[in-house]
């Protein structure tokens, strides 16, 4: 198994160096990484349905879409991500136990507990400190999953979106769960970790010792260029983070000059195609100018303004 720690925290090339590696080429890897604060979405899900929408646009906090399925993540610098993508056997790819064992007995190894419960999750006392996602591409399975060490969960919190009743959609939905970091758990054992890059180098010499033939490399000047351009032309465009995820419903209410008006809009690949409010006979005249638009704060504010809306106190994130 090649072992590989990455340098670069930005989310959209780490994710793409999965991609890359599971598609173009024969080995098995371990991949360990750090990514700076973003929200990482599961290939089937709605963008805006899984995160509070303004609170993401305030913090200045990028959506990533990633190939596996499963739910929404949050990533920061406090995080730890690991990836295994293994050769496997047509019929016995999906394993999510089998996968997050090396994982499991890594912890053990540092003296914390960690259990494999539900679907994906690893939790310790009951409080989940690893999600984990597959993929599989012909004969080769890409299972990839965090390791909370000291993750800020007030961001963590605030960018996930807790009332998803506004949406209707068959896009898979998160499982949210309580969460815990790992470096309070550490303080009860013999081990501690100033860092998390002590913590991320202690997991790769554990693997290095445990997994036969394994040895550490690097990517290569090409690989790098091939990764960072699928990065560009894939996991930074709104196409694949916004638009790619399922059509959806979304209808509420809300105030606008003093009348409260109720909307419903409809939007497919990313782009209203149908909106309705009732309510302000302004608004209702204004928001025809957005069927065609993506269903983005920047471009319905843009739309509007030339409707002069704002004036009345409009907020856009009634509209998310």
């Amino acid at each position: 198994m090649f072992c590989l720690s990455l340098n670069s925290t930005d989310p959209f090339f780490n994710l793409a160096v999965d991609e890359y590696l599971l598609k173009f080429s024969n080995g098995e890897y371990l991949i360990l990484g750090i990514n700076n604060k973003s929200v990482i979405i599961g290939k089937h899900q709605s963008a805006h349905r899984e995160t509070d929408t303004k609170f993401i646009t305030v913090h200045n906090l990028p959506v990533v879409r990633r190939i596996s399925g499963g739910g929404t993540v949050f990533h920061d610098t406090g995080n730890l991500n690991f990836t295994f993508i293994l050769n496997s056997v047509e019929g016995k790819q999906i394993d999510f136990r089998k996968y997050t064992l090396p994982v499991i007995g890594f912890l053990s190894s540092v003296g914390v507990e960690a259990k494999f419960e539900g679907k994906n999750d690893l939790k310790v006392g009951g409080l989940k400190i690893s999600g984990n996602a597959e993929h599989v591409y012909r004969n080769r399975i890409l299972h990839h999953g965090t390791l909370l060490f000291n993750s800020d969960l007030e961001l963590m919190r605030g960018a996930l979106r807790k009332d998803t009743s506004k949406y209707e959609t068959r896009a898979v939905r998160s499982n949210p769960a309580s969460v815990t970091n790992l470096s309070p758990v550490f303080k009860n054992t013999e081990n501690h970790f100033d860092t998390i890059q002590e913590f991320k180098s202690l997991m790769l010499d554990w693997f290095l010792k445990n997994s036969p033939e394994s040895a550490v490399i690097d990517l290569s000047d090409k690989e790098i260029e091939d990764i960072k351009s699928l990065a560009e032309t894939k996991y930074r465009t709104w196409e694949w983070n916004y638009a790619y995820g399922p059509e959806y419903q979304f209808k509420t209410s809300f105030e606008y000059d003093r009348t409260i008006s109720s909307c419903s809009l409809h939007v497919r690949d990313g782009i209203i195609r149908e909106i309705e409010i009732k309510g302000s006979s302004e608004l209702e005249l204004a928001v025809k100018k957005l069927v065609g638009c993506r269903h983005m704060p920047d471009d319905i504010q843009h739309v509007l303004e030339k409707e002069n809306i704002f004036k009345a106190g409009f907020d856009i994130y009634d509209l998310f």
